[in-house]
């Protein structure tokens, strides 16, 4: 399968640099040809001009030959002999009848020659010891370069002479061309030698515009392939950037994956055990706070050039973003891998004497498959993308430690990886089938042991996975963000249950639902939960919100201004789990509210000190004070519900009343 940044980088190299050189080569072709055709044409367009005179001059001679026999006057034929041409006259039976100077006509093998400017067609002969210039079977005048070439040559100080003698008017070239024009109604042939001559001015011309057409088609090629260099540089240039990493001035995230995919392909890297590695450093945005964007950017700069300086011979680093650097490392076993990775890391917690940093890698083994021949193991189906993402996995499992360590990618990794597919893949579907139930546990006055309130609860009934415990897929969906559809999916279903029980009579106590603090962006939550519960007719007094303490520690000013939108609608609100954070009594301070719940933790374990049961007591008091009613959550022993009905608390729930249960099953409770 080819990743995205292969395809992108196999279209960047095709970029500009193959169709210039495409473009080149046929264009070189394509000249080379159309400049000699261009040659020839040329050549034979010149020669065809010149020949035509000649053949007037035949012409002529040929009617003083009709003359001359139809008379049989000596004269005319003494006239005839005294013109400057030679000529044979072929009988019917294809013997000489008469004939003048050197016979070196092949007129036993003719041509047809059209002359341009006679327009028609002749017959032609070559001559036998400069067999130069020659009719084609296109009726085109057809000029011999490499013999004409080696002519020039070898009779080079005859030419010489005869420009010394002559000067520059004189014929400087002599091509003879035997054409035949019929005499005596066509019963003989008279075939005179014409001369295709140019003198040094012609010579001049053809060559200037010969070697005007080279020099011409020369520079279109130099252009052209300078342009094709350029393009190669262009497209360097380009891949650079494609696989620069602008921080470091390494190689980049696209890189590592390219090259990557590409060296794990290679058959000969198939004997090698190969482990991709992510590697975050820690706090890295604190340190740019406290130093400057800039000098963050030179500590990622060197500590990826010392990352670097650990790597073996087909291993990899890239900056991936932020303070992320990808690795693929050889190894012989995990033991010897975590070791090496334990070093490296020891190495770049100190590479600032002034600082004490740290770093945390997560590694994913790449798995060699076989290929077909089952012979031979490769990694021709390792998908790096994904193996960087299962080793960020392994190192997001230590981030709640904040301390430098190395986690391995596993098996049970994987299954909490394909357990969050799974959950993110049929949320909304089990949303509109209504898969979600709500469940409520019981809140009990420790003094009379009726029933006051309850806590609404979600539980996920799946067709597929049976009942599922919210801790299994309520984190998900508030890391993913659909934990705020779930909270109005909730407070709609409490309210609606609020609503049939009150019409059938029941005596209703209120029911506290969790808000997530994801709402609290939301400047319009308060009049969003009033429309959801005034839909169905439920009293707000009725339904209680119930916040978690962390939610705190956002915009207080935006959680204050809720809560109290929240109170004038008549709606009470709680806060849970208190105790369990830091910041809980100065949250009390500033925070309107109604209920204090407190947190289960203050009630597990022994005390043997009774410092627990001080603490306790205390909050108890304090949220007294405040006119809070208190619940204890998390109660399951007798000897806790006795202690908390003698410090007052108002409700207590937890296992020693009753466990989490179904809607019908509350039902029966408040209806008994």
């Amino acid at each position: 399968m080819t990743s995205k940044s292969e395809k992108k980088y196999r279209q960047i190299k095709r970029t500009h640099i193959g169709v210039s050189i495409f473009e080149f080569i046929l264009f070189s072709i394509v000249s080379s040809v159309m400049l000699v055709y261009a040659c020839q044409q040329f050549t034979s367009y010149i020669i065809d001009t010149k020949l035509s005179s000649e053949y007037d001059s035949i012409s002529y001679l040929a009617k003083l030959y009709e003359a001359a026999s139809a008379a049989n006057d000596e004269n005319i034929y003494a006239l005839l002999d005294g013109e400057a041409h030679d000529y044979i006259v072929v009988g019917a039976d294809g013997k000489v009848i008469r004939e003048k100077g050197v016979n070196s006509c092949s007129y036993e093998e003719g041509g047809r020659l059209f002359l341009t400017a006679q327009d028609k067609v002749v017959t032609a002969y070559r001559d036998t010891d400069r067999d130069y210039v020659y009719p084609g079977k296109n009726e085109r005048i057809h000029l011999d370069f490499l013999h004409f070439r080696e002519w020039m040559q070898s009779d080079r100080d005859e030419v010489e002479k005869s420009l010394e003698l002559n000067g520059s008017v004189d014929r400087f070239i002599n091509l003879p061309i035997w054409l035949s024009v019929d005499v005596n109604g066509g019963s003989e042939q008279f075939i005179g030698k014409a001369v295709f001559y140019a003198n040094r001015r012609d010579v001049i011309l053809i060559t200037s515009s010969i070697a005007a057409l080279i020099v011409l088609m020369a520079v279109i090629l130099i252009t052209m392939l300078v342009s094709a260099i350029k393009n190669v540089i262009r497209q360097r240039n380009m891949l650079d950037l494609f696989f620069n990493d602008l921080v470091t001035g390494g190689h980049n995230w696209t890189w590592f994956l390219v090259m990557g995919e590409r060296a794990l392909k290679k058959r000969r890297n198939a004997k090698f055990r190969f482990a991709v590695v992510s590697l975050i450093l820690l706090n890295y945005r604190n340190y740019c706070v406290c130093h400057s964007l800039k000098a963050g950017e030179k500590l990622l700069c060197r500590i990826y050039t010392q990352i670097n300086a650990t790597l073996g011979k087909k291993e990899m680093c890239a900056h991936t973003n932020a303070a992320n650097f990808a690795l693929m490392l050889k190894y012989t076993d995990e033991e010897e891998l975590r070791e090496r990775l334990n070093e490296l890391i020891k190495g770049l917690e100190v590479i600032d004497t002034e600082h004490k940093f740290s770093f945390q890698a997560g590694v994913s083994l790449l798995d060699r498959s076989a290929e077909h021949d089952k012979k031979t193991a490769g990694y021709k189906n390792v998908d790096l993308d994904t193996a960087y993402n299962n080793a960020s996995a392994a190192r997001m499992s230590l981030e709640d430690s904040g301390d430098s360590g190395v986690a391995f990618f596993d098996e049970k990794l994987r299954e909490e990886q394909e357990w969050l597919d799974k959950v993110q893949e049929r949320q909304q579907r089990a949303l509109d089938n209504e898969e979600f139930m709500v469940y409520y546990q019981p809140k009990y006055d420790p003094k009379t042991e009726q029933i006051r309130g309850a806590e609404a609860l979600i539980r996920w009934k799946s067709p597929e996975f049976g009942i599922v415990p919210p801790g299994r897929f309520i984190p998900i969906f508030e890391k993913n963000g659909f934990i705020t559809t779930v909270d109005h999916y909730m407070i709609r279903h409490v309210a609606e249950d609020q609503k049939r029980w009150l019409d059938m009579g029941y005596h209703c106590v209120p029911v506290s639902v969790n808000v997530s603090r994801a709402h609290f962006v939301e400047n319009d939550l308060a009049d969003q939960i009033k429309e959801m519960v005034d839909k169905t007719g439920t009293p707000h007094e009725l339904i209680e919100i119930e916040l978690t303490e962390s939610a705190f520690f956002d915009d207080k000013k935006a959680m204050i201004n809720t809560i109290s939108r929240l109170k004038d609608f008549g709606f009470a609100v709680s806060m849970d789990d208190f105790g369990s954070g830091y910041s809980s009594l100065n949250s009390l301070k500033d925070m309107p509210l109604d209920v204090l719940k407190l947190d289960a933790e203050f009630f597990r374990g022994d005390s043997e000190d009774g410092r627990g049961e001080i603490v306790v007591s205390e909050a108890i008091h304090l949220g007294k004070l405040l006119n809070m009613k208190i619940v204890a959550e998390g109660v399951e022993v007798k000897e806790q519900v006795d202690f908390l009905a003698n410090e007052d608390c108002d409700m207590i729930q937890g296992y020693y009343y009753a466990k989490p249960m179904p809607a019908e099953e509350f039902e029966e409770r408040i209806r008994q």
